[in-house]
């Protein structure tokens, strides 16, 4: 364990942890080089996820690790340690923007003292074009850093605006809203029962008064980083586990050569098909959060292998898929009739890159297209060893003391919270994700902007609900009846109160998952008011949060989905919006300043993210490899920095 603990990295509002990879060591050979071959082909991506999140985050994440590297002043002056900060966010967040809030980031330090140091450090480290001078570059840079109005933030939600014209991330160019979506309105006018996710991997750009896509694949935009992807996806074709394993790896390769968004749908149906391998990975342009409009893919990328201890509960919970769809609070017309090939895994993540790096979801469900479910199923996994990092991290930090009045409630929460937590996770991203289906006839994008929202909604319904249900102690998941309660006091809290920590004083919510969880805790408050199901009570000058009635609480949740499931089934984007605008995105200012106050007394990080492990081949005197193993030891800077220099595609 020695090479394992290191000293606490925290910056701004993020603490760094790292995560073990428990069980690897006992892995064959041929099944440790398929991950580091997989590994290498996510970390290759890395670059293509800062040009999607801002066109001048790889420009400036060069130009400011040119600074930190040749810097030849006083490393202790407030100035350079503010840029060493502000180099640590952008590293964190992929760009300039916060990595959920989507706010620009402030600098601490002063335009003059960048250029200063830029003229003084080492120009062969600086990203310099054919004739461009230092003094050039900053000039280039200097709105995208230092003024707060120039393009202020990375996906802007706001109602009322227009949402391509006034984010920063860098899908479109020189196109409005309305252009957009009449660009791919038309596309699908000519859908069949097999569509594609259009737009899903290109770049529209307005030229000349027509609109083009520039397609991300060999060849085409991005094509630099790609071509390191696919040559190692095409080293770990070589120790695939099994012919279908080998077989959706060619395809995905043959979509990175293409571009044919055709052939993706090829590879999500031979991926959510094979079922048999333990290691296993996503790579690609995957989830559209990034993107206003929910059209556009970033670039993530994650090795994982199986935990097969812990894959027991989640296999007991996708063997029961039918009795949880059949039993669900929904209209019966919203329902699948026969649900389709869901498995379930709780996996330990290998290598995170891209979007899902260094900041990480600890749960996912693919695909993502809806006729894809319906017909082969998806595939969900729960991430054992992040949840575990982030529980360590959590236990003993004084966070539930501070925000929760009733001690009984802290110690039924200590004791069955993280259980309850895993298992709403499983029931998410198992069955949540999966169930359900759009009427004949509905686009899976007709709920535009609140699309995100709404389907993380679905599914964290779908979980509150049936985190209560006696099924889940009949099936061995839980051993008491009331464990639930630990989960919906949590859920509850955060929603209302406590995921507020997260928010910049006078923003409003703008990330999907925040702004369910916000709608969620807020509708169920409204509605429950006149059986005082639950409440909001000041008590020695501090807000807390009372549930008065857990049964009726649960009511609430089932009328919920059934109007979230109905909103999904039939595309009612007028609902959506409504439901959104009225109860996802507002902050009280009142509430969120004491909140932060209080948070702030604890000397917590509301942010955490992950140092990858390192993985190193040891090799025999004649260059063959004997094994691999793997290092804890890599400090974040020098992680960072490392990639910079060995992953650099397009910079």
């Amino acid at each position: 364990m020695e090479n394992y603990k290191c000293q606490d990295v925290r910056f701004a509002d993020i603490q760094m942890l790292r995560y073990r990879l428990d069980g690897f060591d006992k892995l064959p050979l041929n099944s440790k080089k398929l991950i580091y071959c997989l590994s290498e082909a996510t970390l290759w991506g890395r670059d293509i996820t800062f040009d999607q999140f801002g066109k001048y985050n790889l420009k400036i994440r060069k130009t400011l690790e040119a600074v930190f590297l040749s810097y030849k002043g006083d490393r202790q002056d407030k100035e350079f340690l503010a840029l060493t900060e502000y180099l640590n966010r952008v590293w964190f967040s992929n760009g300039i923007y916060h990595h959920y809030g989507c706010e620009k980031f402030v600098p601490d330090f002063s335009e003059q003292f960048l250029r200063n140091a830029v003229e003084n450090c080492n120009k062969e480290l600086l990203p310099l074009g054919k004739g461009e001078t230092a003094e050039q570059l900053i000039d280039e840079l200097s709105k995208p850093v230092f003024d707060p109005s120039f393009m202020p933030k990375r996906v802007n939600m706001d109602e009322g605006v227009d949402v391509v014209k006034e984010s920063a991330c860098n899908f479109y160019d020189g196109v409005t809203q309305k252009e957009v979506e009449d660009f791919y309105k038309k596309q699908s006018a000519n859908d069949d029962d097999e569509p594609v996710s259009h737009g899903l991997n290109t770049t529209l750009v307005k030229s000349d008064g027509a609109l083009t896509e520039h397609v991300w694949k060999i060849g085409g935009l991005y094509g630099a980083a790609i071509e390191h992807i696919v040559f190692w996806l095409n080293k770990a074709k070589g120790y695939a586990q099994n012919d279908k394993q080998r077989q959706y790896i060619e395809t995905l390769v043959d979509y990175y050569t293409t571009g044919d968004l055709k052939t993706f749908n090829k590879y999500c149906i031979e991926w959510v098909q094979e079922h048999s391998s333990d290691i296993d990975f996503v790579n690609g342009f995957i989830e559209v959060y990034g993107d206003p409009l929910g059209l556009k893919g970033s670039w993530e990328g994650i090795v994982e292998y199986k935990d097969m201890e812990a894959t027991k509960r989640t296999k007991t919970i996708s063997d029961n898929a039918q009795w949880f769809e059949d039993h669900s609070p929904v209209d019966p017309r919203f329902r699948k009739k026969k649900v389709k090939g869901v498995t379930a895994h709780v996996v330990r993540a290998a290598m995170l890159g891209g979007d899902e790096y260094p900041s990480t979801a600890i749960g996912i469900n693919l695909p993502n297209a809806d006729w894809i479910r319906a017909r082969y199923g998806s595939k969900s996994v729960t991430i054992s060893n992040l949840i575990g990092a982030y529980n360590e991290a959590a236990h003993g930090n004084g966070f539930n003391e501070e925000f929760i009045e009733d001690k009984a409630i802290v110690s039924f929460i200590d004791k069955y919270g993280d259980r309850c937590d895993d298992l709403h996770t499983d029931l998410h991203e198992c069955l949540g994700h999966g169930s359900g289906r759009l009427l004949d006839g509905v686009s899976p994008d007709a709920l535009k902007t609140y699309g995100s929202t709404i389907e993380e909604a679905r599914a964290d319904l779908f979980g509150l609900y049936y985190i209560a249900d006696k099924k889940l102690v009949e099936l061995g998941l839980l051993d008491n009846e009331e464990a639930y309660k630990a989960s919906y006091y949590t859920y509850i809290m955060n929603g209302l109160m406590t995921q507020l920590v997260r928010i910049a004083p006078g923003n409003r919510i703008e990330e999907a998952h925040m702004r369910n969880r916000a709608l969620i805790a807020h509708w169920v408050y409204e509605h429950g008011r006149k059986d005082n199901v639950m409440e909001m009570y000041n008590h020695g000058g501090k807000t807390f949060v009372r549930i008065n009635d857990y049964d009726m609480l649960r009511e609430l949740f089932a009328r919920l989905l059934a109007e979230v499931q109905r909103i999904k089934s039939e595309g009612d984007y007028d609902a959506a919006r409504h439901l959104v605008e009225t109860y996802g995105v507002n902050v009280d200012k009142t509430l969120h300043e004491e909140v932060l106050q209080r948070y702030s007394r604890l000397n917590l990080a509301p942010y955490k993210g992950f140092i990858n492990p390192v993985l190193k081949l040891e090799k025999d005197n004649a260059g063959n490899i004997t094994d691999i193993t793997v290092d804890y030891t890599e400090a974040y800077a020098e992680q960072m920095l490392r990639y910079s220099t060995d992953y650099a595609a397009l910079i």
